[in-house]
């Protein structure tokens, strides 16, 4: 291989490949010599022919180096034809090769006396061999062999060389030569080797050097990808090379460049990472030192041990924690160790009779760590010295005793006079790993002694006419021995105003002395050496009738007789429902999606939470009770009132609950004077919404039935109603922060239709915002004043609709559905983007049905996205099948929030729907086509006398009429000024040619 050296070449540059990629990486390329005439101390022994043509001399070049060199100057003579060719050349794996020539060129204008014909050029040739020729008499021999190496037709022409500068005499008395330097390219080359010739056809010029070399793209290392030597193979395209990665590295994604024919390197493609351990230094991957880690793959740099943690090696994955110091499982290298908590502090027992209240203070060093947690073992201990065990099974936690995040307990259905230790500890995630460093607080107490338990089980054994045996289970809690029991009993309709207590010292006595066919209501309580326990609920006896013993023999017949049809009857009826029944469930077998009766005709789906009418319960306080927690009145504090609602105030207070933090909440009291049924619905809507558990549906805290006021207790919305909020802060939030709003809205209500509940006034008054602009389903009473005018729902038989939120099927036919909520939405979705606008404006409720009825849609609020518009559209499908379930709404806004530049793409509003009626009642601008027609069509608004003062010397000027502009000319009209705005710009958009100037 010749020696290497630097030098510029001809050839695409590497600028022009990395146009427009990002990733291009310009490496310079390596010129690899195949022929250096100035690299020769000796003859070149070049062949020439004829003999007085070319001829080799020995010079010095401009640093004054010896250098042999090649001059021809035969201008006196005519038809000049003399070549000059090199030794063969093997062209070793290049395809491209370049030529680089370094000659003067005599001016022939500055010689005297030119016989022949001068010339200032000369040709650059080649000839492609597989092998070198063989040659005699190289620098001798006769003509005739030279001729035969020098037949023009079999050299290829390079190009013809001309000088960029030429000498004159003057140069030469001087002894200035003027070196021109040129290089040419050739290829693509496919035999093993070429020669080159110099072809003079009558110039006076001399060679000083020449240079034939070709361009590989050098060994080079990047993105920790080791890419060698490489020599372009074709001239056309780029030559790609795949990369291996440096030692103690892995492939992220393969690396390849590619190598240029000017050998450079280009767009460099995929990375190595370095091993875990290991990190980027100089283009290798060199080992983490002392003191430092690195986990994962990757080119990141090491990172330091975090504290309590040490490595004493090089290449760590990770550091080890100091002594006393642990780390959990789950983990990351990169946390610091930390150890187990000490014991929580201040241990104070509140003690009940057989219950305790623990209470204590979090441990003064929780060992680092965040996910502390309380553990509350509970030993019973008697004799001398004390024995302690671990308490029965029977003692209850509450909340429980393992895992608990706050820092108090309650221990109850303890033992009566019994000394009991609880050890409190406090752990964290490293707790187990450590149990000598673990740590607890511990403290005894006694039991007081307490009073029996209320007894639960009585049954009657036998009745008579005057008398009635009872016998009972003792109580689950005696706590000591039960000395006695109180029997408390009297006539029903006496109504406790007149009873008779007797005491029996087993479980079982006889209540003589009664009144035939009576009914006795009856409570027994124990006694024990601490007293008596509390009295059981009531039971209800009654004693046999006198009739029973007085009929006639004949009577008696007679009365066994219908008895026994009336059985015959009913066994009748029972056998017929239980065949048709079978036969009805057998049916139903083969539909197992289909939905299943259970208890009080509730309808449910197997493993589905469903939603439970109330008004099926018989007992409407029996649903509340169910699915609302009652609360005491002592734990609400009302602060103040901020409304009014159907069934009495709204107000804001707070709530107090034990081992709880106090909170905020919304009040609604049901006003005095009211009736039953106003307070079943007043607390109806609390047994809707005690069957909700989702973060955008209004929580319910509990409701206040056993005193007065009755009360419904939710959780406290700072911002009040979305509709009112919204106008309250018109054009104040970007796009994404009211799309988040619709998401948390539409999220609520696929749950509430995935419980099946049709919420039936879905709309913005009803959607409730907290601080954190978190929007909530609310209002869920069946029956309520929708709006203070009467214009505002359309009165049916079935109750009250509101108009402008209802889909067309629900007000014609009340057909309510999920379907029907999705038309509702729609509407809110528009609310929401026009900021609190009130539906069709000032139509009435029979207008707004007639124009929908007929096709209308509201048009796309002030810079609507195009997508929710469309939404919108898709909600007021008229068949009712087509609209989109809420399901697909959530998805629809979640493609909006995680492509947030659609929603920058508005509502074109010169192609929304259009009606005629409501042209006419002039609730919604539509196109004119001058403005002397927009303001003919404005009924309510005298345009010409209100604008004869006002002169509009374009269309540009008309869009732009503020609020203000409207209220100086006196403008009153029905909708949104705004909206009149946007609808005059795109009517004169669309008809500039037709604007009057001036008006």
């Amino acid at each position: 291989m010749g020696r290497r050296g630097g030098g510029g070449g001809g050839g695409k540059p590497c600028a022009l490949w990395c146009e427009g990629i990002e990733s291009c990486l310009c490496s310079p390329g390596q010129m690899i010599n195949l022929l250096d005439s100035k690299a020769s101390q000796g003859e070149l022994r070049w062949l020439s022919y004829p003999l007085h043509g070319w001829e080799e001399i020995s010079g010095v070049d401009e640093h004054y180096t010896p250098i042999r060199t090649f001059q021809v100057c035969n201008v006196m003579e005519f038809s000049q034809n003399n070549w000059l060719r090199t030794n063969w050349i093997s062209r070793r794996s290049a395809v491209k090769i370049y030529v680089e020539l370094k000659f003067t060129l005599r001016d022939c204008n500055s010689i005297p006396q030119v016989l022949g014909t001068c010339k200032e050029t000369f040709n650059l040739l080649y000839l492609e061999t597989e092998q070198e020729e063989e040659e005699g008499g190289r620098g001798g021999g006769g003509e005739r062999d030279r001729d035969s190496h020098f037949r023009e037709h079999q050299f290829s022409k390079i190009d013809t060389i001309a000088a960029d500068e030429s000498f004159t005499q003057m140069d030469l008395g001087d002894r200035i030569l003027k070196l021109n330097t040129e290089v040419r390219e050739v290829g693509p080359m496919t035999k093993r080797g070429f020669y080159l010739a110099f072809q003079d056809v009558g110039a006076c010029v001399a060679l000083v050097s020449v240079r034939v070399y070709f361009k590989m793209c050098p060994p080079i290392v990047r993105n920790l990808a080791s890419f060698p030597d490489t020599v372009p193979t074709d001239s056309q395209s780029l030559v790609e090379v795949r990369g291996s990665c440096v030692n103690h590295s892995k492939e992220e994604e393969p690396p390849r460049m590619y190598c240029s024919m000017e050998g450079e390197w280009l767009v460099p493609i995929g990375k190595c990472l370095c091993n875990p351990g290991y990190e980027e230094r100089a283009s290798a991957c060199q080992t983490c030192r002392p003191g430092f880690y690195k986990s994962a793959l990757g080119n990141a740099e090491c990172a330091k041990c975090p504290p309590h943690s040490v490595s004493h090696h090089e290449g760590a994955l990770s550091c080890a924690c100091e002594k006393n110091y642990f780390r959990a499982e789950e983990d990351p290298p990169s946390m610091s160790c930390t150890r187990p908590p000490s014991a929580p502090r201040n241990v104070i027992s509140v003690i009940n009779e057989t219950s305790v209240i623990l209470d204590w203070s979090w441990p003064e060093d929780t060992g680092g760590r965040r996910d502390l947690f309380f553990i509350v073992l509970c030993k019973r201990c008697q004799g001398q010295p004390l024995r302690c065990v671990p308490c029965r099974s029977k003692v209850r936690f509450l909340p429980w005793a393992s895992g608990l995040r706050n820092t108090t307990v309650t221990v109850t259905d303890l033992l009566a006079h019994t000394n009991y230790t609880f050890e409190v500890e406090a752990q964290n995630g490293v707790s187990g790993q450590a149990p000598a460093l673990r740590q607890y607080a511990a403290v005894t107490i006694t039991t007081n002694q307490a009073a029996p338990s209320p007894v639960t089980v009585i049954r009657k054994e036998s009745t008579s006419r005057n008398s009635i045996s009872l016998s009972w289970l003792e109580p689950e809690r005696p706590n000591g021995i039960i000395l006695d029991y109180e029997v408390k009993y009297y006539e029903k309709q006496e109504q406790e105003t007149s009873y008779t207590i007797l005491r029996a010292r087993g479980c079982n006595v006889t209540l003589n002395g009664l009144k035939a066919d009576t009914a006795y209501l009856l409570q027994i309580r124990a006694r024990t050496a601490a007293g008596y326990g509390a009295s059981s609920r009531s039971f209800e006896f009654e004693t046999s009738p006198d009739s029973a013993f007085s009929m006639s023999s004949e009577s008696s017949q007679v009365i066994l007789i219908a008895i026994s049809s009336a059985v015959a009857i009913i066994l009748l009826i029972v056998l017929l429902y239980v065949v048709i029944n079978r036969f009805c469930c057998h049916s139903k077998s083969k539909h197992p999606d289909e939905k299943r009766h259970f208890g009080n005709g509730h309808l449910r789906l197997p493993g589905i939470r469903t939603y439970v009418d109330p008004h099926t319960y018989e007992d409407p306080s029996q649903a509340v009770h169910e699915f609302a927690k009652e609360l005491d009145a002592s734990s609400i504090a009302i602060d103040k009132v901020v409304g009014a609602g159907e069934f009495g105030e709204v107000c804001s207070g707070r709530l107090k609950l034990p081992s709880k933090k106090e909170m905020c909440v919304a009040i609604k009291t049901l006003k005095a004077g009211y009736t039953d049924k106003q307070r079943r619905e007043f607390l109806a809507e609390a047994s809707i919404m005690g069957q909700f558990d989702h973060p955008n549906i209004i929580r319910l805290e509990g409701v206040v039935t056993r005193s007065k006021p009755v009360m419904i207790v939710t959780e406290y919305m700072e911002n009040g109603s979305l509709d009112s909020f919204l106008r309250k802060h018109d054009a104040q939030f970007t796009g994404i922060q009211l799309v988040g709003m619709l998401r948390g809205i539409a999220s609520g209500m696929k749950y509430l239709s995935d419980m099946g509940y049709v919420h039936r006034d879905l709309a913005a008054r009803n959607i409730l915002v907290n601080s954190n602009l978190v929007c909530k389903v609310s209002d869920f009473g069946l029956s309520r004043v929708l709006e203070d005018d009467p214009e505002a729902a359309y009165t049916t038989r079935g109750g009250k609709i509101p108009i402008r939120w209802t889909a067309p099927e629900a007000i014609a036919y009340r057909k309510f559905t999920s379907s029907s909520d999705a038309w509702s939405y729609g509407i809110l979705l528009w609310e929401v983007m026009s900021y609190g606008e009130r539906p069709y404006w000032e139509m009435s409720n029979q207008d707004v049905i007639k124009a929908v009825d007929e096709g209308y849609r509201l048009p796309p609020p002030m810079d609507c996205p195009a997508a929710l518009y469309q939404l919108m559209l898709d909600c007021w499908q008229k068949e009712r099948n087509n609209r989109p379930k809420f399901e697909h709404i959530v998805s629809i806004l979640d493609k909006l929030i995680r492509n947030p530049g659609t929603l920058k793409i508005t509502a074109n509003t010169t192609s929304r729907p259009t009606n005629q009626l409501l042209e006419q009642s002039g609730s919604e601008v539509t196109s004119w086509d001058t403005v002397g027609d927009w303001m003919d069509g404005m009924r309510t608004l005298p345009c010409k006398e209100a604008f004869s003062g006002v002169c509009y010397s374009s269309c540009d000027t008309m869009p732009k009429t503020s609020t203000e502009d409207l209220k100086k000319v006196g403008g009153t009209i029905a909708g949104p000024q705004k909206n009149i705005v946007s609808s005059l710009k795109a009517s004169l958009d669309t008809h500039t040619k037709n604007c009057p100037v001036p008006v």
